[in-house]
């Protein structure tokens, strides 16, 4: 009988350890979909930078 106690223990802190696992992963995926969003609001400030520059040769 302490064997069992002793294998629901381990798997209690196994489901524990997995849960903040999943907890940590959440974080990353969160902190991923703001890089992205920087990256294509870095990506459309150059190209309005772009066409800018680009008008700027025609109407100066």
């Amino acid at each position: 009988m302490a064997l069992f106690a002793e294998a629901l223990a381990l798997s209690a802190d196994t489901m524990a350890l997995f849960a903040e696992a999943l907890a940590l992963f959440a974080e990353v995926l969160a902190l991923f979909a703001e890089a992205l969003a920087l990256q294509g609001m870095t990506k459309f400030n150059l190209l309005r930078i772009n066409e800018m520059l680009y008008l700027a040769d025609y109407v100066v």
